[in-house]
């Protein structure tokens, strides 16, 4: 299996990996992903269901993050999941979520091996290397 460079990261699920104090979804989760994945050489195309924003514990940056275009939050009465995966079988990029995404094996058959899972530990994105395809591995073949 050859994948592209690219790996969407789901921001929703990824929130909620390590809630805050108060129990809200955590903005840092978001983005020791997101770093994670970058100083492996991954570009990152982080993508968040809009009511994230009214959940999460730090929404002013969130925000700030959305207009940034550092998170891309899907239009209001929109499904994220849609994005999510519509926008990794586009460039056929890795997924990093712990979402099985049962619903959608059928239409997106390339789930079971391009699902990521991950843990956010104290504040440190682990990222299950097994699963995860090196941008390296990802570009031999092609010209």
């Amino acid at each position: 299996m050859t994948v592209s460079n690219v790996v969407v990261s789901d921001a929703s699920n990824v929130a909620h990996l390590e809630l805050s104090r108060s129990g809200k979804p955590k903005l840092a989760n978001i983005l020791a992903v997101r770093d994670a994945l970058r100083e492996r050489g991954f570009d990152t195309i982080v993508i968040a269901d809009v009511s994230l924003w009214h959940k999460v514990d730090d929404a002013d940056r969130f925000d700030n993050l959305v207009e940034k275009q550092e998170i891309r939050q899907v239009p209001a009465g929109t499904d994220a999941v849609f994005f999510i995966l519509e926008t990794a079988d586009e460039l056929n990029a890795q997924v990093v979520s712990n979402d099985q995404y049962k619903p959608f094996r059928e239409r997106y058959p390339w789930i079971r091996v391009r699902r990521v899972p991950v843990m956010v530990i104290e504040g440190i994105a682990e990222i299950y290397e097994p699963g995860l395809e090196e941008p390296e591995a990802a570009g031999k073949g092609r010209g």
